[in-house]
C-alpha cells in the first residue's frame, strides 16, 4: 500500500553489482548508502520504491538510438570506453539502466508528493551520443524531456551542485527553452572544457563554506522566482566535501546539510516539487562517502517532516 504520508525513496539492490575495488569510481557505494540509510533507522521512517529498466523510448528522448544500441551490444570503441571510464560488461548496463529508471521514477514521485529522493543518479557528464566521466545515459536530461511532455509540467530546473559542471546536461538541452540549466561548480574541475549552462557559477579551488553559501543564496531564489518552474530536479553532489578525492572544494559535512537545506526548503516553501540524485562522490574510504552521500537523504527526510508530515 502506497503510504503518502512518508517521504519516497528510490533505490534497486542491482546498483552495485560487482566491481573492481581498486577502480576509482566507488561502484559499491550505493548498496552501502542503502544500508547506512538502513542502520541509522531512515529506511523505516521512509516508503522505499524499486524501479525497472528504463525502456529505450525514454532514454532516445536525450540519446541517439545507435548510441544506446551499440552501449547495450557492446559495440562501442575501445576509445569511447576510456571516455566513460567503466568497464563494459551486462551487470553494468543492467545497472545503468536501472539507475535512469529509478530518476525518472523519483521525477514522478516528486510530482506526485512533492519531494523525493533517490538513492543513485546525478549522471550529468553524458552526451546525447557519447558518454563521459563514469556517466553513459545522463538521467537529469531524459527527466527533463519526460516530465516536459507532461500537462502540468511547463518549465524545469535542473539545480545542478556537483563539484564538476554538468556539461553533458547543458549540451543535450541546449535547445530547450523549458528546461533550465543551473550548474554551481569548481571552474578549475573537470571538464577542462566547459559547456554553456543557462547559468553557470564558477567557484575558485578551496573556497569554504561561507562563501559556497554566500554564492547559493545569492542566485538561487532569484533563478526561482524569475523561471518559477514546475518540477526542480537537484544534482545533490557530494564531491564539493573537503576530503573528497576529485573534489577541490573545502565544504565541510555541516555545510553540505546546510546546502541541501537551503535548495529543498527554497523550492518547497514555493510548492516546487523537487526530486534529488546523488551526484558524485569520490573517497577511498566508501563507508565514509556513504555518510557524506546519505546527507542529502537525512536533509530531505527533514524537511518532509517539518513541510509535508
Amino acid at each position: 500500500m502506497i503510504d503518502l504520508m512518508k517521504l519516497p525513496l528510490v533505490y534497486h539492490h542491482d546498483y552495485s553489482p560487482a566491481f573492481d575495488p581498486a577502480h576509482r569510481f566507488p561502484m559499491e557505494k550505493f548498496h552501502l548508502l542503502h544500508q547506512h540509510l538502513y542502520d541509522i533507522g531512515l529506511i523505516k521512517q521512509c516508503d522505499l520504491f524499486a524501479p525497472t529498466l528504463i525502456n529505450d523510448s525514454l532514454l532516445e528522448l536525450a540519446h541517439d538510438k545507435h548510441y544506446i544500441e551499440r552501449f547495450k551490444t557492446n559495440l562501442l570503441t575501445d576509445k569511447e570506453i576510456r571516455r566513460i571510464g567503466l568497464p563494459w560488461s551486462e551487470a553494468l548496463v543492467r545497472r545503468t539502466r536501472l539507475a535512469v529508471g529509478g530518476s525518472v521514477l523519483s521525477m514522478e514521485l516528486a510530482l506526485e508528493r512533492g519531494l523525493s529522493a533517490h538513492l543513485a543518479g546525478g549522471t550529468h557528464h553524458a552526451h546525447r551520443d557519447f558518454g563521459s566521466g563514469f556517466c553513459i545515459f545522463n538521467d537529469l536530461a531524459v527527466c527533463a524531456l519526460h516530465a516536459l511532455r507532461r500537462d502540468d509540467v511547463e518549465r524545469v530546473m535542473i539545480i545542478d551542485l556537483d563539484v564538476h559542471q554538468g556539461d553533458g546536461t547543458a549540451n543535450i538541452l541546449a535547445n530547450e527553452p523549458k528546461a533550465i540549466t543551473v550548474s554551481f561548480h569548481c571552474k578549475q574541475n573537470f571538464p577542462a572544457r566547459k559547456a554553456t549552462s543557462d547559468y553557470d557559477i564558477d567557484i575558485d579551488r578551496h573556497t569554504e563554506d561561507e562563501h559556497y553559501l554566500q554564492l547559493l543564496k545569492g542566485h538561487l531564489p532569484y533563478l526561482l522566482e524569475l523561471h518559477q518552474p514546475d518540477l526542480v530536479l537537484y544534482d545533490a553532489g557530494s564531491d564539493p566535501y573537503e576530503h573528497d578525492a576529485l573534489g577541490l572544494l573545502n565544504i565541510s559535512a555541516e555545510g553540505l546539510a546546510k546546502r541541501d537545506y537551503f535548495v529543498l526548503t527554497e523550492c518547497v516553501q514555493r510548492r516546487i516539487p523537487v526530486s534529488c540524485v546523488i551526484g558524485g562522490g569520490y573517497m577511498k574510504d566508501r563507508q565514509h562517502l556513504a555518510r557524506i552521500h546519505s546527507i542529502v537523504h537525512q536533509t530531505a527526510a527533514r524537511v518532509w517532516q517539518e513541510y509535508f508530515a
